[in-house]
């Protein structure tokens, strides 16, 4: 059962001051991966709890809190651009001496993975993007943007947060896993309503990096959900071939790591010991 705010068990001061949070499960046993996950958009570290225990298992995990969520400090600034993000979480690959990770990214976490493998595809020995899309936002979607953003600053975090993460469940897992729910809305009121904003706003701002996708050459793993109302399945599932895996998990919306936690960690397990 869920519990936890966030999983940060450490925090590093970064080169640029911010102080980012984060769990390390410790040096792990030689030739076995560095894992690194990130978590989406008013989430923390504590997204993966469940998923956490398994991994640990099969190499060092590695899960920070975003700047401006769970235990993170917030810069000052607006908007937080996926680069910036990319850049925190190099700085904190430094910090731990850490040479090659497997990368997991949710949702927003997916965007920051993609935007640090389009700088720094040398430090990555896998990548994956679990309900989240290369592709840019529709215009539909930076208007709806510019709405959080604007909620956020005049209403607070804890509205937007009410009203966001139902959204994120399944239909049918709203009523079903109502306790989950609420954890993940007490998660979502940890960050900073000025820091949700500028990420919104650093979301919009993102170009398409489908050709990132598609230039990587390490295996790649695309996890969607069949219920998810966020992030379609068709714009998950945009590059094939030898190093790409496709999984689909029915039943789940946007937040499988809590919808569905052993079949989410199933399919990472069997992709991390395929590398």
């Amino acid at each position: 059962m869920m519990g936890a705010i966030s999983l940060a068990n450490g925090q590093v001061q970064l080169p640029n001051g911010q102080q980012l949070a984060y769990y390390d499960s410790g040096a792990g046993e030689q030739g076995k991966p560095d894992i690194v996950l990130l978590h989406g958009f008013c989430g923390s570290s504590a997204y993966w709890e469940e998923i956490v225990p398994a991994l640990e298992q099969h190499g060092r995990v590695i899960v920070p809190d975003l700047r401006g969520h769970g235990r993170s400090s917030a810069p000052d600034e607006s908007p937080y651009a996926m680069e910036q993000f990319a850049e925190d979480l190099l700085a904190l690959l430094n910090e731990l001496n850490i040479e090659r990770i497997c990368l997991f990214g949710h949702s927003l976490g997916g965007y920051i993975s993609l935007a640090f493998a389009e700088q720094y595809a040398e430090k990555l020995a896998s990548f994956s993007l679990i309900h989240s899309t290369a592709k840019p936002d529709s215009e539909e979607a930076k208007g709806n943007r510019d709405k959080a953003a604007q909620s956020l600053l005049e209403n607070g975090i804890r509205s937007f947060t009410d009203g966001l993460v139902p959204k994120l469940f399944a239909p049918a897992h709203r009523d079903s896993m109502q306790s989950e729910v609420k954890h993940i809305i007490e998660i979502g009121y940890e960050a900073s309503a000025a820091a949700a904003a500028a990420t919104a706003l650093g979301m919009k701002a993102r170009p398409d990096r489908t050709a990132v996708l598609e230039r990587l050459n390490v295996p790649i793993l695309l996890v969607a959900g069949s219920e998810d109302a966020v992030v379609a399945p068709a714009n998950t599932f945009t590059v094939d071939g030898p190093l790409v895996s496709q999984v689909l998990l029915e039943g789940s919306g946007h937040m499988s790591m809590v919808e569905s936690p052993a079949e989410l960690a199933e399919a990472l397990i069997v992709f991390i010991i395929k590398i």
